[in-house]
C-alpha cells in the first residue's frame, strides 16, 4: 500500500510573518507531514476594495478591517515564498502552493516550484487551469462546491494542456469553515474511485482528526489539514485549524 500523503495546510495562518511560517514548517515536519502548503495571491487581482468578508471571516477577524486589508496583511510575495521554499529543501519536507491568479502562477514557475494545488474556487476557472497545467508537473485539485460534470471538465482541461493522470490528485472537500460533521459526505470518495482512474484524497475543514482517519479507510491517499500554532491566534482560518498535538496524531 502506498503511504498516505499528509499536507500541512499552513495557508495564511502565518499572518504574514516569515519567522512564524518557518516555525510552522519545523513543527509540520516534526509532526510527520509530507508537505507544507502556502497560498500565493495578489490581493488586487483577487478581490475589489469594497468586497465583503465571508461569514466565518467576520466571526474570526477584526470586523472593522476590510476584506481587502485583511488579505493584504496575509499576502506573501515571490521573494518570501522562494525563501520558504529553500527552507523546506533544507528541512526535507515538500513544498506546495495554491496560486490564485496568473501573476502568482508565473512567479511560482520562475521560482522552480513543481507541485501546486488548485483551490475549490477555481475548479471552473478554465484560463487559470490551462496556465497551471502548462507549467507544473503535479496538481492537487480540490473539488468543493463541484459536481461530477464540473470535475470531469476541469480534468479534461488540465489533461489537454500538458498534464497526465499520474500527476493529478482529486481531493474531496467541503468549503464550510469549519465543516459540520453531518455535511462531510465521505461517500464522495467512493464515487471518485468509481468515476476517476487516479489517486483521490480529502481536504479537511472539520474540527479534530477523526474525519481524515475515516477518509483514509475509504481510500483517500492524500489528506490535507489546516495547521496552526494556536487556535486563539488572530487570523480567519485559525479556529478551523488543528494544533500540533492533534496534527501529530
Amino acid at each position: 500500500m502506498n503511504k498516505v500523503k499528509i499536507i500541512s495546510e499552513i495557508g495564511v495562518n502565518h499572518n504574514g510573518d516569515i519567522k512564524l511560517a518557518k516555525k510552522m514548517i519545523d513543527l509540520s515536519k516534526k509532526a510527520g507531514a509530507d508537505y507544507v502548503k502556502f497560498q500565493m495571491f495578489k490581493t488586487e487581482n483577487l478581490i475589489t476594495k469594497d468586497a465583503n468578508k465571508t461569514r466565518y471571516q467576520l466571526k474570526n477577524t477584526n470586523k472593522k478591517q476590510s476584506a481587502f486589508s485583511m488579505l493584504k496583511s496575509l499576502e506573501l510575495n515571490s521573494s518570501q515564498l522562494n525563501h520558504l521554499y529553500k527552507y523546506t529543501l533544507k528541512k526535507n519536507i515538500k513544498f506546495l502552493t495554491t496560486p490564485f491568479d496568473f501573476e502568482s502562477v508565473n512567479e511560482l514557475y520562475k521560482i522552480g516550484i513543481k507541485e501546486v494545488k488548485i483551490s475549490s474556487a477555481d475548479v471552473d476557472n478554465y484560463p487559470l487551469l490551462i496556465s497551471i497545467a502548462k507549467k507544473f508537473n503535479t496538481i492537487f485539485l480540490s473539488t468543493g462546491m463541484s459536481n461530477i460534470k464540473d470535475i470531469k471538465f476541469a480534468l479534461k482541461t488540465i489533461k489537454q494542456n500538458g498534464n497526465k493522470n499520474k500527476n493529478i490528485y482529486i481531493l474531496h472537500c467541503n468549503t464550510a469553515y469549519p465543516t459540520p460533521f453531518e455535511d462531510v459526505n465521505l461517500n464522495a470518495l467512493k464515487l471518485f474511485k468509481k468515476k476517476f482512474n487516479m489517486e483521490i484524497g480529502y481536504s479537511d475543514h472539520t474540527l479534530g482528526f477523526e474525519v481524515p482517519i475515516a477518509a483514509v479507510s475509504l481510500g483517500a491517499r492524500v489528506i490535507e489539514k489546516h495547521f496552526t500554532l494556536n487556535k486563539n491566534m488572530k487570523g480567519p482560518d485559525q479556529k478551523s485549524s488543528i494544533e500540533f498535538k492533534e496534527f501529530k496524531i
